[in-house]
């Protein structure tokens, strides 16, 4: 037991075997990627349903979220309610406070011919798949889809969301 680990070579067949394989997982991964064998790709998804959308603060918090369109409110997220949908518009408008861009342009909520759903800024360029937060949070903005326009009490005036 003189010999100590260190002092032992590795064998010259298990180092070749191990060189050769990984070998051949880069090239077999170079040569799918070239010429499409060995891979699958879906279909790219083409818009189904948009509307550009324009998010409001209002003195009281709430959120008046209206068409960019026609300037016809579709719905009011009083305050204390649309969690979610609060979230995600602060950090867009987050990154749009970041890059200097004003609140005056739409965001578009986008229903893709897939089922997903994704919203996105064109300002900014930034596109969130809102798939992976769950049926709950994807309802709170596929709601806004099918929103009809409402009528605002007297006296509410838009602020635009900072």
């Amino acid at each position: 037991m003189s010999d100590s680990l260190a002092e032992q070579p590795l064998p010259r067949k298990a180092l070749l075997g191990a060189a050769a394989l990984v070998c051949f997982a880069l090239l077999a991964t170079l040569g799918s990627r070239l010429t499409d064998v060995g891979t699958t790709s879906l279909p790219a998804a083409e818009a189904a349903r948009t509307r550009d959308l324009v998010f409001a603060d209002q003195p009281d918090g709430s959120v008046v979220i209206s068409l960019a369109s026609s300037s016809a409110a579709i719905q009011v997220l009083e305050p204390g309610s649309g969690g979610f949908v609060r979230g995600v518009l602060r950090g867009l408008g987050r990154d749009r406070k970041l890059r200097g861009i004003g609140p005056d342009q739409p965001f578009r909520l986008t229903q893709w011919s897939d089922g997903r759903l994704s919203l996105s800024d064109p300002a900014t360029g930034v596109n969130i798949d809102l798939g992976p937060f769950g049926p709950d949070n994807i309802g709170a903005f596929a709601s806004l889809l099918e929103a009809a326009p409402q009528n605002l009490p007297v006296g509410t005036e838009l602020s635009l969301l900072r």
